[in-house]
């Protein structure tokens, strides 16, 4: 089976809609309880799964950090580590080369990181963050990319708009073909109508199973926030998108 979305019901720009996957159907629009490290905080699975969530999501920085992505796939997984039957998404990590700026070292390459834990060094690219959500096992993989806090001038904010694009084809190409599982890019910009749209166009061209709406709530205010989120943009109309 493979991942496939099916709107439902639309009214103007919103939708609600189906996520097909092969461990379960997510509802949209839909709330993922946050389990960051392979765990939601002071709740077990059967209770996350009591509030009527179809999915949770993990974060691919602090699963390399520990335990490990190598270690969780030897154990069978992050469905199994967690106890938790249903879809998983992954963020990619790339949400930690904004938040721990003062522990990172950026390049095209990709992002260098001193441990928050124990100091060492990580070296997360788009390559590297796609083999590490291989090895989780997560139902939806996140692209790599640059979220840039706000407020940013439009020259920094189009430099890591544009760093993320070209990274989100070198994640594409590393993701090969993997059945059943589904690779979302990610759109940046800012809050610049003109960015977000070329970035919505160069994630089309390069094509995705689904799109994800990047950079928001980094620091611009609710207002700009929402306003963003409800831009018309035609990579996503179809497909399945998160925010």
């Amino acid at each position: 089976m493979r991942f496939s979305f099916q709107v439902t019901t639309q009214d103007g720009h919103a939708r609600a809609g189906v996520a097909h996957t092969p461990r379960g159907e997510v509802r949209t629009p839909a709330f993922m309880p946050v389990g960051t490290a392979g765990t939601v905080k002071a709740m077990l699975p059967e209770s996350v799964a009591a509030t009527g969530a179809d999915i949770v999501l993990g974060n691919t920085y602090h699963l390399m950090l520990r335990p490990g992505p190598e270690r969780v796939a030897r154990l069978g997984g992050l469905h199994r580590f967690m106890n938790w039957d249903r879809p998983i998404l992954t963020d990619s990590g790339g949400f930690q080369v904004m938040s721990l700026a003062g522990l990172r070292k950026l390049t095209e390459e990709g992002v260098a990181f001193k441990s928050h834990v124990d100091g060492a060094r990580h070296m997360l690219t788009p390559e590297r963050s796609m083999e590490i959500q291989r090895l989780l096992g997560s139902d939806i993989v996140m692209c790599f990319d640059e979220c840039p806090a706000l407020p940013a001038s439009e020259a920094e904010v189009a430099r890591a708009m544009r760093l993320s694009m070209r990274w989100a084809e070198r994640s594409k190409a590393a993701f090969g073909e993997r059945p059943g599982h589904a690779l979302f890019g990610i759109q940046q910009g800012g809050v610049s109508h003109d960015l977000r749209e070329e970035s919505a166009e160069a994630l089309r061209a390069i094509g995705f199973d689904g799109y994800a709406i990047g950079g928001l709530a980094v620091g611009e205010g609710r207002g700009r926030c929402f306003r963003c989120s409800t831009m018309r943009r035609g990579c996503c109309r179809r497909t399945s998108r998160a925010i």
